[in-house]
């Protein structure tokens, strides 16, 4: 058990870090992945609801850090999102190929839909702006490729401690 969190919170490090040095300069249309997000998903679908909200919302604090943004924003977009995805995930098809790609996308639209509203409701009326839609639309695009690297690298930390090695099969 005590493996397991150290392992979480190198994975809210890691993506954190990945996402404030290297991603910021691989920006399309103004647009970067938001791997935080992303990893809160796959907890969710691999946990459930709990354990997602729980890493969304710590993933978020940590995220909120490094943003302009009123702190603890992004915790409760990302807290609601691992919430809600988990809940969705009882009723899918573990098998299917395509559900990291299809859920990063979904999630991180609904997700970033939260922080903008949320935000723009709470006094950052610049959140409201037109150009945003076009930053959240291809910012889910851009997770929804994120999540075939980030959904195996979270089911590997999530794992009970049983001694699997990296990287996960």
């Amino acid at each position: 058990m005590v493996l397991r969190r150290i392992r979480l919170a190198l994975v809210v490090l890691s993506l954190v870090v990945l996402q404030t040095t290297v991603f910021t300069h691989l920006r399309v249309l103004d647009a970067v992945p938001d791997l935080c997000l992303v990893g809160t998903i796959a907890m969710a679908y691999e946990e459930g609801p709990i354990p997602g909200a729980l890493f969304g919302f710590a993933s978020g604090l940590a995220t909120d850090l490094f943003l302009s943004t009123p702190v603890g924003l992004s915790a409760l977009a990302f807290a609601l999102t691992g919430y809600g995805v988990g809940l969705f995930q009882s009723g899918l098809i573990r098998e299917s190929k395509g559900i990291a790609l299809f859920l990063g996308g979904v999630g991180s639209l609904v997700g970033n839909l939260i922080f903008l509203i949320v935000g723009g409701l709470a006094g950052h009326e610049e959140l409201f702006a037109l150009h945003n839609i076009q930053v959240l639309i291809v910012a889910s695009l851009y997770d929804a490729l994120m999540a075939a690297a980030v959904f195996p690298f979270v089911r590997w930390a999530a794992k009970a401690d049983s001694g699997q090695a990296w990287p996960p099969l």
